[in-house]
């Protein structure tokens, strides 16, 4: 049997949901998973589901057949295939926690993606790339060559073919046509400080102001510094007893958590632009992409 997801965002009005599963049911298909959300202040309708066609029509055919509801309903949608892996190039700069953890996670089949390429400003982790059998490509950043070293970094992206670019701890700053061009398919990493700790060390600031919870928040990268559209945040308690390199470690690994299921979330189609803000539906209990993280 063939497996889809179907999203879907319009505005707000009553016949959706009935239109979109009477449709896949006159179509042969049996709807295993389905999240909605009516956000009744923006107006705004919000569908996720995953099926099976169990008499076999293709991704074609069933996307076909359902333009006429979506000129209907003026949706956005698009129907994806289960079992495709989206092509995801990582960057990282010096810090590697990151990039060991989604390695790794790659690695066990914890994050079912295809890791593309890697990009970083520095050699600290060719080998390790290397190791791994991926490409790693060295783009050195500076002030005066950086629309150059942006124009290569596309070329990486285009030649790759790459969905999604993770920001794994990558410590440069895009541009605003980096941003645009690639809207809603960037995500970085950061700690939940900003802006109370900026600069350099935050976790050594956190540390000096005995702050009490340290955590991340893993967004969608825009025009405006760390201020994109929110995906996954987290936070670890701290006591009194701990060290400055405590708060570095344990924010490490917070992180590292907080990204690996911001872009799991990403890949499975579960995270909806909804203005400044996401909708993001979990994964159901039991369910094969909860099954993957474990």
């Amino acid at each position: 049997m063939n497996s889809f997801v179907l999203t879907i965002s319009c505005k707000s009005t009553r016949g959706i949901v009935a239109a979109v599963t009477s449709y896949l049911a006159e179509k042969g298909c049996n709807i295993t998973d389905s999240s909605q959300f009516d956000d009744l202040q923006a107006a705004m309708f919000f569908m996720r589901l995953s099926f099976t066609s169990e008499e076999g029509a293709d991704k074609v055919e069933i996307e076909q057949g359902f333009n006429p509801i979506a000129r209907k309903f003026d949706m956005l949608h698009g129907f994806r295939d289960s079992d495709h892996k989206m092509k995801v190039l990582l960057m990282v700069s010096r810090f590697g926690h990151c990039l060991n953890d989604l390695l790794y996670r790659w690695r066990i089949g914890a994050l079912p993606i295809d890791i593309v390429g890697v990009v970083s400003n520095h050699f600290d982790y060719q080998k390790l790339v290397v190791n791994h059998d991926l490409a790693f490509h060295h783009i050195n950043v500076t002030k005066e060559n950086k629309p150059q070293a942006e124009a290569r970094l596309m070329e990486v992206v285009e030649s790759s073919g790459a969905e999604l670019i993770v920001l794994a701890r990558y410590m440069q700053v895009l541009s605003d046509a980096v941003c645009k061009k690639m809207s809603g398919r960037i995500i970085n990493i950061h700690h939940s400080f900003l802006p109370s700790f900026k600069g350099a060390n935050p976790y050594k600031q956190a540390y000096e102001r005995g702050v009490k919870l340290i955590g991340a928040t893993a967004h969608y990268v825009t025009e405006d510094l760390d201020e994109g559209p929110i995906i996954e945040q987290d936070v670890a308690r701290i006591t009194h007893g701990q060290s400055a390199s405590d708060y570095v470690s344990i924010g490490r690994d917070v992180e590292s958590q907080v990204l690996a299921r911001a872009i799991h979330a990403h890949i499975h189609h579960r995270v909806f632009m909804n203005g400044n803000k996401t909708i993001v539906f979990p994964a159901s209990p039991g369910s094969h992409e909860s099954e993957r993280m474990g």
